[in-house]
């Protein structure tokens, strides 16, 4: 009953020309059919969304918009900020939510990320949610409780019916932009335990929750993820740069 989805990150990458000839690109490479098994969504960098909103409305492109950030106020003194309603004007879709990077990189917790997750829904977009443990974690066989504890403070305060249509992408920080990879198994069982946790919460939006891994994501290893049955798509970084190796993961059972 989940239906698949593939987001593609951008990251900081493409200015708004390159991002226009992506989106261009691959729309051409994907078919109605394609488009009934999977959404597809692409997540350029802020300077590039008007530019891909206009091409994905003016071709009548299926493609959805996302967006990489957002702050959690709807307006102020916060200089360099893009408020949520901004990119609801846009007709963004979905919002990525506390990436490894964010929380990394520029110190996003928990409860940030919740704050964040709550102004994306006020404004009637889709927050896909990411948690996921350090290498270090992972050696130090915590992991599980780590991506357990991201789940509940990440969502905390949500109703069931609101938990219900979320995206949840397991993104373990060792794999992000290394070229390592967890396992499908790995993934596949790491899904299950958010799934788990989320159905010990909110019982009732545990089947219908839609999880994505995200970790060097390719056309090689994709098919491998999909298979598992907790896994409903793929948050996918650098391969989503190239319209061909994109259109190649979102068209993973050829």
């Amino acid at each position: 009953m989940r239906k698949a989805l593939i987001a593609g990150n951008w990251k900081m990458h493409k200015n708004h020309l390159e991002a226009i000839q992506v989106v261009q690109k691959l729309g051409y490479r994907l078919d109605p059919a394609d488009h009934e098994r999977v959404e597809v969504v692409v997540c350029p960098p802020f300077t590039a969304l008007r530019s891909v909103q206009t091409v994905i409305e003016a071709d009548h492109l299926l493609i959805r918009l996302g967006a990489q950030n957002c702050h959690w106020e709807d307006a102020g003194a916060f200089t360099g900020e893009v408020a949520p309603g901004m990119l609801a004007k846009l007709s963004v879709r979905y919002v990525i939510v506390g990436h490894s990077e964010r929380r990394r990189l520029f110190g996003e917790t928990d409860e940030v990320v919740n704050r964040k997750v709550k102004a994306v829904l006020r404004h009637g977009m889709t927050p896909i949610v990411c948690v996921g443990e350090t290498e270090a974690e992972r050696d130090d066989d915590v992991a599980e409780d780590r991506v357990a504890a991201q789940v509940a403070r990440s969502l905390a305060g949500l109703d069931p019916e609101v938990v219900a249509g979320l995206v949840v992408a397991y993104e373990p920080v060792w794999a992000i932009g290394t070229g390592r990879t967890a396992s499908p198994d790995d993934a596949g069982a790491m899904a299950a335990l958010i799934r788990s946790e989320v159905a010990t919460r909110w019982a009732e939006a545990a089947d219908s929750l839609r999880i994505l891994y995200g970790g060097s994501v390719n056309p090689g290893n994709i098919a491998g993820f999909m298979a598992k049955r907790d896994l409903d798509g793929a948050l996918v970084g650098g391969a989503s740069l190239d319209p061909d190796t994109f259109a190649s993961v979102v068209r993973y059972w050829v």
